[in-house]
């Protein structure tokens, strides 16, 4: 590798480092502001949010189906019942196509949102919301929301981690919908239940988002030492291109 090359190549990491740290400003900025509004016990948010609770449980207790739907909602969307999936899907994506490096940054991206997950309600330690007539109860803290945080993360992982897998144009409409879909509803469970306030749900979602889009950021057009072992899409094949290679172009060395 020539000089030139060493300076494209440092340029390019610089660039790439730089808009993982502006995302993850971005991402880190909404947390820690909502997060200490919550701590300071703001009228305005702690207003708003117990008279969307006080607004919410008693519909789901008014409609015994719909509390079924709710309570089976939260158990399936366990944190660790993602991440567990996730993980299957990240062998598959390393074993089964040969995405090495993609596979081994969605797993270590989900282990941190875990992880920060966790970590953020010790820091908070916010109460869970009081419901005189509970229709559910949930232990430890309430902020951020711990199945609104780690749903937006597994599917925002997942859509990255399958995109080049997933080469058709609809699967991946039908993909990013459902993601969304299934994201939104997880959000609307914690709060018809009562366990979690709206804005430990919005945190949660924009957290776990944002902490994997800031990820990937870091990772595009990444340049390994040994770019043929690593064999995926958002890694730059050409030390002097900037550009992350098509999709096209990669589904078709990929076949």
């Amino acid at each position: 590798m020539t000089s030139t090359d060493t300076r494209a190549h440092q340029q390019r990491r610089a660039r790439r480092l730089g808009r993982a740290a502006a995302y993850g400003l971005v991402v880190a900025t909404v947390f820690f502001s909502v997060g200490f509004l919550v701590r300071s016990k703001w009228d305005p948010l702690i207003n708003a949010d117990d008279a969307a609770i006080r607004a919410l449980v008693p519909i789901t207790r008014d409609h015994p189906w719909l509390l079924d739907f709710w309570l089976f909602w939260q158990a399936a969307f366990l944190p660790r019942n993602l991440y567990a999936v996730g993980t299957v899907l990240c062998l598959w994506v390393w074993l089964g196509k040969g995405l090495r490096t993609r596979a081994w940054w969605a797993f270590g991206t989900m282990m941190v949102a875990w992880f920060i997950e966790y970590a953020a309600k010790l820091v908070f330690q916010r109460a869970r919301p009081v419901v005189e007539d509970p229709v559910s109860k949930a232990p430890g803290f309430s902020f951020p929301s711990g199945h609104a945080l780690g749903s937006a993360a597994f599917f925002t992982t997942a859509v990255l981690l399958l995109w080049p897998v997933v080469t058709s144009r609809a699967w991946r409409a039908v993909m990013v919908t459902a993601s969304v879909v299934l994201v939104v509803l997880t959000a609307l469970d914690r709060t018809f239940l009562g366990v979690h306030y709206p804005s430990d749900v919005t945190v949660g979602v924009v957290t776990g988002a944002g902490l994997v889009l800031a990820s990937y950021a870091g990772y595009a057009n990444w340049n390994p030492r040994d770019r043929e072992a690593a064999h995926d899409p958002d890694i730059d094949p050409h030390p002097g291109d900037d550009d992350i290679a098509d999709d096209r172009h990669t589904a078709h060395q990929e076949r």
